[in-house]
């Protein structure tokens, strides 16, 4: 069959697409990669065939530049609740949510490529698309030309859990106040193409996750889920020397993760205050930070190892711990390869995702408030001493492991697609 994998112009929603995309071609499917032109290389260099679509649209340099997000939190349109009792969400919350990050994420995000993959689905015709958790446009395209579709969520599936609550939500509203503003700008780009808005569209026809069933939070109901086990993929990789020699002493890797390097270091997060939060211990701290973060830095501890880049999938197994930003690649990898985590999560999924790992028993999850250099210290210092938490970490390893590979997975993805184009040739029938 033939398959469009369709992303954002993220290199981290890529990195998480890559493994199912090898895993269709090696089952002799042809498979698309389509997303906005700068992430071309990054698609080509992964082995799998790009297709360029539409116009850049930069999402984080305006974000950083107008500092959308700062100080959010809990207040984060639509998702900061998230992981609040279902009687502490309100329609008004809902509503007003999906008010603020359809224009100013969805929309920024995905308008500018929308009809040229429109168009290219037309003239391809895939059986097929598979859409990152944001890349709507997948979905409109799937439905304009009469292919099945999936969203693939690869951290906590907090588009769905908030879409179950407004649904349930709108669902109590008088008639004329059950406003949708996701249905409403899809609907209003459906409309060109002779479509109409489905709650389809909102979080595909089914979703393929990658979220182990013990860090999984709380779903919107009637989903169908694909779980598939989480393969690291770290974009073009190279073994340095140093990696291939076991440390001497208890290897500790820092890692913001590729989305954060480019951030400033206006916060403990990274760079300077971390190195130096973790000096003097006697470990071997492996801290990925830019040319342009270690140019900026004032001193090196010398128990630090700075790289601009170390392939983490390399990296992880030969660590006692890690301190990270809790993204979820970066949380996936290390949990894949059984390495006790100190967490340090901001934004988005991150702090369901960290909490969830903590509750495991196979790391630690600090506050943006409870990160000072003090806690972050005691807190490496006890996932090192503490042998409880390396065995959670490897009970988390193996469950990971059970889950079913992409190679696994490909079947279930051809039986659910033909279920669905059946559907779809069997409505046009009728």
């Amino acid at each position: 069959m033939r398959v469009v994998i369709a992303t954002i112009a993220e290199n981290a929603h890529l990195q998480g697409m890559v493994p199912v995309g090898w895993a269709l071609r090696t089952a002799g499917h042809e498979v698309r990669v389509v997303s906005q032109p700068r992430l071309v290389d990054a698609v080509a260099g992964s082995g799998l065939t790009a297709v360029p679509v539409g116009r850049d649209r930069d999402l984080w340099r305006v974000m950083n530049t107008y500092r959308v997000l700062d100080g959010l939190r809990e207040r984060a349109p639509l998702f900061g609740r998230a992981d609040r009792p279902a009687e502490e969400i309100t329609w008004e919350y809902v509503r007003d949510g999906y008010r603020r990050v359809v224009p100013w994420w969805w929309r920024m995000v995905n308008d500018s490529m929308m009809d040229d993959l429109v168009a290219y689905c037309r003239e391809w015709r895939p059986d097929l698309v598979i859409w990152g958790p944001v890349t709507f446009a997948g979905a409109v395209a799937a439905k304009v030309a009469g292919a099945a579709h999936a969203r693939l969520v690869w951290g906590a599936d907090k588009f769905a859990l908030m879409r179950g609550h407004f649904l349930r939500l709108r669902d109590e509203q008088p008639p004329e106040e059950r406003e949708d503003a996701l249905a409403g700008w899809l609907g209003g780009r459906l409309a060109r193409f002779g479509e109409r808005f489905s709650e389809d569209l909102a979080c595909g026809q089914f979703t393929i996750d990658c979220v182990p069933g013990s860090l999984r939070p709380g779903a919107g109901a009637g989903l169908t889920r694909v779980p598939m086990r989480y393969v690291p993929y770290n974009g073009r990789s190279v073994l340095p020397g140093w990696l291939r020699t076991p440390p001497e002493r208890p290897r500790v890797a820092l890692t913001m993760g590729i989305s954060a390097a480019s951030r400033q270091d206006e916060h403990m997060g990274t760079g300077q205050a971390l190195l130096d939060a973790l000096a003097g211990l006697d470990v071997e701290v492996v801290a990925t930070l830019s040319a342009r973060q270690q140019a900026e830095l004032a001193r090196v501890p010398d128990n630090a190892r700075l790289v601009d880049y170390a392939p983490l999938h390399a990296l992880a197994p030969t660590c006692s711990a890690a301190v990270h930003h809790g993204g979820w690649g970066t949380l996936a990898t290390l949990t894949a390869c059984g390495v006790p985590q100190l967490m340090l999560p901001n934004l988005l999924d991150q702090p369901l995702l960290t909490r969830a790992v903590a509750r495991q028993g196979a790391g630690l999850a600090l506050s943006e408030e409870e990160t000072t250099a003090a806690n972050v210290r005691a807190g490496l210092e006890r996932l090192l001493a503490d042998p409880s938490f390396a065995e959670a970490a490897r009970r988390l390893r193996a469950e990971v492991l059970a889950m079913p590979s992409p190679n696994q997975v490909v079947l279930e993805l051809e039986r659910l697609t033909e279920e669905h184009r059946s559907r779809l040739t069997a409505g046009a029938r009728r």
